[in-house]
This record gives structure tokens, sequence and C-alpha cells, in this order.
């Protein structure tokens, strides 16, 4: 679905990241996983168009997407849910779903309200008067509507309540398991909502990937959980 060689991306003159590969395949989740300041963010936003970039390959879904525009990477399935949400305060949550809906999309309204009942109940209520989480589940869901083949998570729960963050784990399960095929690339602070829904896990340290394992394994590698993630041994 995504492969990803040798990625280059900078901010001006600044070399952002360096020689990143990484790939996700049809139905899977992955995490991509890191210290704040790691390249993670930038690592998405590369990958949606919006930062300059060389890569030896950045192929999505058998095309050739390097030096597309933002939109077109977006309708060809590769889709951002970026970390500050994007909710537009003065529409609906209704109104911030319809506007993002495509009409392929296997992801409708009722889906969207099925996977984030609190949405449905908020229906009427405009984006200004949600809480934060809400926010998140909402802008969730406008991904989903944008028929992605590949959606990419930008720290969907950070500074969350836990049991908002129960609510969107149990969601993402939700896709994981009911078998459309969709792929998830997820950045996130929470270990332990990586482990428990991505089946294998990238690590970003200055730019560069410096591990890679399954969820399995990274469960179990304490050394490599405290030296690059600042995970405390229990």
């Amino acid at each position: 679905m995504l492969d990803v060689e040798a990625l280059d991306a900078y901010y001006g003159k600044s070399h952002v990241l360096e020689a990143v590969s990484l790939s996700v395949g049809g139905g899977e989740i992955v995490g991509l996983l890191g210290r704040n300041g790691a390249g993670k963010t930038t690592a998405l936003r590369s990958l949606a168009g919006l930062v300059q970039t060389r890569a030896a390959r950045l192929a999505f879904d058998g095309a050739d997407i390097r030096g597309l525009a933002p939109d077109r990477i977006s309708r060809a399935g590769l889709v951002l849910v970026p970390d500050y949400r994007g909710v537009l305060a003065g529409l609906t949550v209704e109104e911030n779903l319809r506007i993002a809906a495509r009409a392929r999309s296997p992801f409708g309204l009722d889906e969207a309200y099925q996977m984030f009942p609190r949405l449905e109940q908020r229906r009427a209520n405009s984006g200004a008067a949600l809480s934060g989480g809400e926010q998140q589940m909402l802008a969730i869901a406008r991904g989903l509507m944008c028929d992605p083949k590949l959606l990419m998570l930008d720290e969907p729960t950070e500074g969350l309540a836990p049991i908002i963050v129960d609510e969107i784990v149990d969601a993402l399960k939700l896709i994981r398991d009911r078998g459309t095929g969709l792929s998830v690339l997820i950045v996130d602070q929470n270990l332990d909502v990586c482990l428990a829904i991505a089946s294998r896990h990238y690590i970003l340290e200055q730019g560069r990937i410096v591990h890679a394992a399954t969820s399995s394994e990274l469960s179990v590698a304490t050394e490599i959980q405290q030296r690059f993630l600042g995970v405390d041994a229990a």
C-alpha cells in the first residue's frame, strides 16, 4: 500500500528527516514512535505532500506520488488527520462531516455515528462547543469520510481523558477488525495505545529510523523503550 525508501525532508535549509524507509501494507495498522522532536509529525506531513522532500521511492497504492500536490495525494486515498484537528468551529458536527464526505467512501454518516456515538448526540452542536476529545473524534470521523485507503493519525489521543482515549482506541480497533482493507499509520506518545491497535512499529530518533519491531517484540523490549521512547521500567 505504502512503500517509502530513503525519504529526506527539509524545512528550508534544515534537514529534518534523513533516509527514512518504511512500509504499510493493505489493511495494516503501523505505529510511528519516538520522543518529541524526533520527526514523527514531519514524516506524516511529508507523506501528505506538505513538506519539501526527496526520496528514492515514494509509492502509494502502486503509484509514484513524489512531487504531487497535497490535494492530489489526499484524493488518491492517503489522508492525514493532523494533530491540530482542524475542526471548523462555526459549523455543526454534521456539517463538518458532510463537507468532507466523498460519495464512494464506505464510511458515511451512519458509520461515523456508529463508531463515535458522542458525535451523533452532538450532531447539531457547533465545532466550537465540543470538548477536545469530541473534536478529535470528529477529526477522525471526517478523515474516514474522505474515502481513505490509508489514514494517517497524528497524536489522536494526546491530552485526552482516559475514558475518551478508550473510546478512540475502540473505534480504531473496529476499523482494524471490520475487514475494509483500510490501512492506518499512527503517531502517538501513548505507547500502550499503539501496542493495542498496531501490528508493528517504527521508532524515529533525530529524523532517522533507529528500530523496527512487531507489537509483541516491542512490548517486552524494555531497553529499547527506555532508550528511544523514554518509557520508565516497571
